[in-house]
């Protein structure tokens, strides 16, 4: 598609997020299947359904502008993708792993809110008022899955790293090496 025009770029806008939130639908199930921690699995499957959700609107945004939803694939997208699959291939302590997913998909997240607010400003200065208002919802929405995963990451990376002082201090045993930690804190002292 040749853009001339910020239509032509709002377009542009909603086949790249159509395309990267039927692409997430592909790859949340393996990221769900993946999680240890429960919370995160249920977050992951809610975000599943809420992404189908997303991409209802966009296919109601390209009926009313009389568009095919079909477009380029998002490389971005596809990106996030492949980087959040070699997460799920790597073997790892399963808290170290469903930190690292939380980590990936917020990167998702934030492309996601930074492509449905810019979709959604182009909206309004074109009128499309209506467009606009399904955009703000699933911008917000976006915006939610984000602090949820940052809320969740409070503890799986506390977890996490837990888990690798523990490992280090199974180490410390197997050799002998004496190491201080402080009391409660669960880190070594200085």
């Amino acid at each position: 598609m040749k853009i001339n025009s910020l239509r032509d770029l709002y377009i542009e806008q909603l086949h790249d997020l159509y395309d990267a939130e039927n692409q997430l639908i592909r790859a949340l199930p393996k990221m769900a299947k993946e999680s240890s921690a429960e919370e995160l699995k249920q977050g992951i499957e809610e975000h599943l359904e809420q992404t189908r959700g997303h991409v209802e609107r966009l296919e109601e945004i390209f009926e009313r502008i009389g568009e095919d939803p079909k477009g380029e694939k998002c490389k971005a997208m596809e990106g996030l993708v492949k980087e959040g699959s070699a997460i799920l291939s790597e073997d790892m302590e399963e808290d170290t792993k469903d930190a690292a997913i939380i980590a990936a998909a917020q990167r998702v997240e934030h492309y996601e809110i930074a492509g449905y607010g810019t979709a959604k400003t182009y909206a309004r200065l074109l009128g499309e008022d209506e467009d606009a208002e399904l955009l703000e919802q699933t911008l917000q929405e976006e915006k939610e899955t984000d602090q949820k995963l940052t809320e969740l990451a409070d503890d799986i990376n506390v977890q996490a790293a837990e888990g690798e002082d523990q490992e280090t201090d199974a180490e410390a045993d197997e050799t002998s090496t004496p190491r201080r930690t402080r009391k409660g804190s669960g880190k070594r002292a200085a």
